[in-house]
């Protein structure tokens, strides 16, 4: 399965990875958004660990295993076209969900790292209600955030977590990416842990599996 082919962009013309409950007898879906230098199969591996009966988990697949080239604050133009694809990857991505007879209301973003960074921007750009977004070790990108993001998230809920030294992720910016969605009306549970580094640990993977629980409950 590919992702559509209406878009030219670098991360167009890579497969969409997938698992868990058949896309075409599922009830709800998680796209799951890997991080820099990983695959769209070892995330779906991260997705088998919070996996439900009657989801199916969907992994669009970086080119090159990047997403975009630079670190997610530097200013937004320098990291394109590789955001601007990669975010028509996670679009594409719900699309399948959608085109399966799966409303966007049961569908969840998971993403770590660079992975997370693109779908909380997606989120942010793409405002409605969604099943949820795990934000794992990532943030909103750009050098400084817009002053408003116009639009209503309806409530969707929203996990971030990250390590409070986290070499990659300061924790300012994961405060006012917190703060940026909850002013679109998301339902934010932020977690920082204790000397962590750049990683998942098994709190941020049982308060991901209650999300996706609650896709099908």
């Amino acid at each position: 399965m590919t992702a559509s082919a209406d878009a030219d962009g670098p991360h167009q013309s890579q497969p969409l990875v997938t698992g868990g409950t058949n896309l075409e007898d599922a009830s709800a879906a998680l796209v799951l958004v890997h991080g820099r230098g990983a695959t769209a199969r070892s995330i779906v591996q991260l997705g088998t660990e919070v996996h439900r009966d009657g989801v199916t988990l969907l992994a669009p697949q970086a080119a090159r295993n990047t997403w975009y080239p630079n670190s997610f604050l530097a200013p937004v133009e320098r990291n394109e076209p590789g955001r601007t694809s990669g975010i028509q990857a996670i679009s594409d991505a719900i699309e399948e969900a959608n085109e399966a007879g799966i409303p966007t209301e049961r569908v969840m973003l998971v993403g770590f790292s660079q992975g997370a960074c693109l779908a909380s921007e997606f989120l942010a750009r793409n405002p409605r209600r969604y099943g949820g977004l795990a934000a794992l070790s990532g943030g909103l990108i750009g050098e400084e955030l817009d002053a408003e993001y116009p639009g209503d998230l309806e409530g969707t809920p929203v996990f971030l977590g990250c390590s409070d030294v986290d070499p990659h992720i300061p924790e300012e910016r994961v405060h006012d990416t917190a703060d940026v969605l909850e002013s679109m009306n998301a339902d934010i549970t932020k977690r920082f842990y204790e000397g962590m580094g750049h990683g998942v640990n098994e709190d941020e993977l049982e308060f991901v599996s209650g999300m996706v629980a609650d896709l099908v409950e």
